[in-house]
């Protein structure tokens, strides 16, 4: 199982910024996927997650501003940011969390992108 992260760069703050991952291999289901960030030095914090009922969580520091969103059929979890901060400059990794056999129900492995940069600066 892979997972591919792309869409980070250099945006002023005030802008919007898309980061997209999908997931890819053999597996049979996605139950949770989402989005982690990382700062250096720092421990890696959750910045929202989506179900596969559509369930979602946000960091108190993004609601409002932060929507995640997903497609199963794709196998893909985007983050849509706006009014983006200074403050959320970091690496952005993508998080599954993956059923390899169908009686696995909603038991399955974390697997994380390799992560993509989001500079928020002017």
């Amino acid at each position: 199982v892979q997972l591919q992260a792309s869409g980070g760069g250099l945006v002023q703050p005030g802008g919007s910024l898309r980061v997209s991952c999908v997931v890819s291999g053999s597996f049979s289901h996605i139950n949770r996927m989402g989005w982690y960030r990382q700062v250096p030095g720092k421990e890696r914090d959750l910045v929202a997650s989506i179900f596969s009922v559509g369930d979602v969580n946000y960091a108190d520091s993004v609601k409002g501003r932060f929507t995640i969103s997903r497609d199963t059929a794709k196998n893909t979890v985007a983050l849509q940011m706006n009014s983006l901060k200074p403050e959320d400059t970091a690496v952005y990794i993508c998080h599954a969390e993956v059923s390899l056999r169908p009686d696995w129900g909603t038991y399955g492995y974390d697997y994380y992108g390799q992560g993509t940069l989001v500079t928020v600066s002017s």
